[in-house]
């Protein structure tokens, strides 16, 4: 068991398992009080004032305490940021970083603006950790991609990925959990979503172009389809040069 565990997490590509083991380690830390989750959570005074920016960072690392809801989380953390980083992103792990990077900037940007709304400040006054939300994006990314795939919701029904993210936020609303960390998720996955995707095919312009020093941080993966011996391709047909 411990041998199969320990293959399934070496398989894991590089963002993924750096991602999940930093979670992991830090919430196990707090939960031994190695560490402490005042240090860890989103302070916009302690930020600008105490230039304590660490916050900004160590936010997305904390799941609250280890329940339910934490191996929930930890699921939808290691198979939807595992699916797009092996699928979608293969061979592109720099714009995967810059995607969550993105996630997190947009997260971050909403929770303190939004601390500045009447009537919505204390709403997000509560949200102090956006670990929950970072994981959402990725379900409502990874939903957007693969929307045709058929999926069951603990056996009871049956849906498309699309509405994935739905079914998700309806689950956090019958088991008394606040639907503003869920829709954070969405809000953010969507604007990653109509950037990369629908904004370039409706402009030819792509403005999430990913930097080019984040992209020096990583080594190039070059994906090749290999091509087996001995094997003849006929000549294209004549109606398929004439297309081409």
């Amino acid at each position: 068991m411990a041998q199969a565990v320990e293959e399934w997490y070496k398989q894991m590509p590089v963002i993924t398992r750096s991602y999940l083991t930093a979670v992991i380690v830090t919430t196990v830390g707090c939960s031994l009080d190695i560490i402490s989750p005042y240090k860890l959570y989103l302070n916009p005074v302690l930020v600008v004032k105490q230039y304590q920016f660490w916050r900004l960072i160590t936010n997305f690392l904390y799941f609250r305490k280890m329940d339910l809801d934490f191996m929930f989380h930890m699921f939808f953390l290691a198979r939807y940021c595992k699916l797009l980083e092996e699928n979608s992103f293969r061979g592109r792990t720099a714009d995967f970083f810059y995607m969550l990077l993105f996630g997190a900037t947009v997260l971050t940007g909403i929770v303190l603006i939004g601390g500045t709304i009447p009537y919505l400040s204390e709403s997000f006054a509560k949200i102090i950790f956006l670990s929950n939300s970072l994981t959402f994006m990725m379900v409502y990314v990874w939903s957007k991609q693969n929307p045709f795939i058929h999926m069951s919701f603990l056996g009871l029904f049956t849906f498309t990925a699309a509405y994935l993210p739905w079914v998700l936020l309806g689950f956090s609303v019958l088991v008394g959990a606040s639907a503003w960390v869920d829709l954070l998720g969405m809000i953010a996955g969507h604007a990653y979503y109509f950037l990369e995707d629908v904004y370039p095919r409706m402009t030819d312009r792509r403005p999430l172009r990913t930097p080019s020093f984040i992209k020096a941080l990583f080594a190039d993966e070059h994906v090749v389809v290999a091509r087996p011996a001995n094997v003849q391709f006929a000549p294209p047909a004549a109606d398929d040069v004439l297309q081409g």
